[in-house]
């Protein structure tokens, strides 16, 4: 009786300790969608979007004509880079920081090889900074947070 009762006791342990780590399980999943769900404040670009938002360089090879009405920053980046893993939550939050302000896009060079290849992308991550007038500026590399705010106010806000 005591062999049953102990057999009992340990049986149902192990059922609530599997619904305890399927709950969690259950719980993480939701997380990690709503995540995957929750909007970017930055935005990703194709060759087609970017060629409407930000420059078109195949009607106007000679030419820097930024169509956007706000100063932009363009990170080229790819989805195994280091330091683009790095950077870009700086960047979501300095898209939040600035929302009303700057307009922070993102292009993939694994899926826009032309586009990166226009813009001579040799080493990523690497960012193209626009103001609104006036030629653009390539910023190489995973600059930290103060640095990437110091070259927003004072080369795209004029601050």
């Amino acid at each position: 009786m005591t062999k049953s009762i102990i057999i009992t006791g340990v049986a149902v342990l192990a059922i609530i300790g599997l619904l305890k780590l399927f709950s969690n399980q259950q719980a993480t999943a939701a997380t990690v969608q709503s995540n995957a769900n929750s909007e970017k404040a930055t935005t990703e670009l194709t060759k087609a979007e970017f060629l409407k938002k930000v420059v078109d360089y195949e009607s106007n090879p000679n030419e820097w004509k930024y169509l956007g009405t706000k100063p932009a920053i363009v990170d080229f980046y790819a989805s195994w880079c280091g330091p683009c893993k790095m950077i870009a939550p700086v960047l979501e939050e300095l898209a939040t920081e600035y929302k009303n302000e700057i307009i922070i896009y993102k292009v993939n060079t694994e899926k826009e090889p032309e586009l990166a290849g226009a813009f001579g992308i040799r080493s990523i991550p690497t960012l193209l900074f626009i103001p609104v007038s006036g030629k653009p500026r390539i910023v190489m590399g995973a600059q930290p947070k103060a640095e990437l705010k110091k070259t927003i106010d004072t080369f795209l806000l004029s601050k």
